[in-house]
């Protein structure tokens, strides 16, 4: 796929995906979305990527929803394709669901302002690093519409029901500084050093680690947020426990560490995961 409003730029085991449309302070569009899924379809087939980043160019993150198109941009049982009720998918959940999906680990570095589907698609990311000066915000009730993109499942779990609820009811827009004492970001760094703050995480996260281990930890944590007993974690930890525990990467982990020398793992997430997975997608031990 060609792309006109994302780069997409690998550098060792980092990708940057960058959203590129500055002049529009990278405002969404079905384009950036489609960009974005095939983005992320391309990264968990090239095991030489480690790590995704995603940030903006120019002064924003993302500006939410592109609204060029007049009052009803979010009217879509209009247009040339209409869909009704029961057809339509909201684009920003497509998006999400993705990024839900990776493999690898995703870290938002959020260069300015991220609203609307600018905040709501990072939310499956694992990790964002805001800059001073950034401002977030859930404005869809300003907008006399409702969050998407699965951020009412993603947000109060992250921030708790209380906080989430004040930001979508008020639709606030707040500072940087807000986001990370509620733990909606981890980090806040001058605007110079975000997307180094981000490199640097994720070389910590590429050096040294299974690729296979990762991805795998990546979807454990994930999918036990909606776990209703902690035997539904038991029962993936021991099937993933015994498959990893008997593969080159296991024996190798140890193996190094036996011999203080750095390890070198073979397993590649996008042939060799393991039998079991995905597991949500079958019941388990049956």
């Amino acid at each position: 796929m060609d792309y006109e409003q994302i780069r997409y730029e690998v550098d060792g085991p980092l990708l940057t995906i960058t959203l590129d449309r500055p002049d529009k302070l990278n405002a969404f569009t079905v384009r950036m979305m489609h960009e974005m899924i095939d983005a992320f379809d391309r990264a968990d087939a090239d095991d030489a990527v480690r790590v995704v980043i995603v940030t903006g160019a120019g002064r924003a993150f993302c500006a939410g929803a592109d609204l060029s198109g007049g009052s009803g941009a979010f009217d879509h049982s209009a247009g040339a394709k209409p869909l009704t009720i029961d057809t339509h998918r909201d684009g920003g959940g497509l998006l999400t669901l993705r990024i839900f999906e990776s493999k690898k680990p995703v870290i938002a570095a959020i260069n300015g302002p991220a609203v609307g589907v600018g905040i709501t698609m990072t939310l499956p990311m694992d990790v964002r690093v805001a800059a001073t000066g950034a401002r977030m915000g859930f404005v869809f009730t300003k907008r006399g519409i409702v969050p998407e993109a699965c951020s009412s499942w993603f947000l109060p779990r992250l921030v708790g029901i209380s906080r989430a609820a004040e930001w979508v009811y008020t639709a606030r827009v707040f500072a940087a500084e807000e986001a990370l004492a509620a733990g909606l970001v981890s980090r806040v760094t001058p605007p110079e050093l975000v997307l180094d703050t981000a490199r640097g995480l994720a070389r910590e996260m590429a050096e040294g680690t299974s690729a296979m281990s990762v991805a795998l930890s990546r979807q454990m944590l994930w999918r036990m947020l909606g776990a209703d007993h902690p035997m539904e974690a038991h029962k993936v930890d021991s099937r993933a426990i015994f498959a990893m525990g008997r593969s080159a990467d296991a024996h190798e982990g140890v193996a190094s560490f036996l011999e203080k020398r750095p390890p070198k793992f073979t397993l590649r997430p996008s042939v060799d995961m393991p039998s079991f997975y995905p597991w949500w997608r079958a019941r388990a031990f049956e």
